[in-house]
């Protein structure tokens, strides 16, 4: 087992498994790809501070993507349904619960949503 690099992270949420909704992630692909979504936020609305919402809803939809994506597998990697996600819409403790969720770590083994990603070598990039 070796531990996934931002770059192996961001390569498998922005290539490999961009609209992938099945399977699992490690905590760290999850981690370093939300180091990078915040990153890309700020730099688009901090260069863009004129553009309308929409607009701005629409540079960061190749970013959008894979942060879903890579959440729900984060979710499978742990055990827990894709939909588990939806608990972050509640107010005030929903966000809470989902962020110690992100944290926790995944089934040892496989499980329903296929092997453990420790064990899987990931593709280096």
């Amino acid at each position: 087992m070796t531990s996934m690099s931002f770059t192996d992270a961001v390569h498998t949420c922005l290539t490999a498994k961009y609209a992938t909704f099945t399977g699992r992630a490690r905590r760290a692909e999850y981690w370093w790809y939300s180091v990078l979504y915040v990153i890309a936020t700020l730099v688009i609305v901090g260069t863009s501070l004129a553009i309308e919402v929409p607009l701005l809803n629409l540079l960061l939809l190749p970013f959008i993507v894979p942060m879903l994506t890579v959440s729900v597998r984060r979710l499978h990697d742990t055990g827990k349904s894709g939909r588990r996600m939806l608990i972050a819409l509640i107010p005030v403790a929903g966000p809470v619960i989902y962020l110690v969720a992100m944290t926790v770590d995944g089934t040892p083994g496989a499980n329903q949503y296929g092997p453990s990603p420790k064990a899987v070598a990931h593709p280096v990039g």
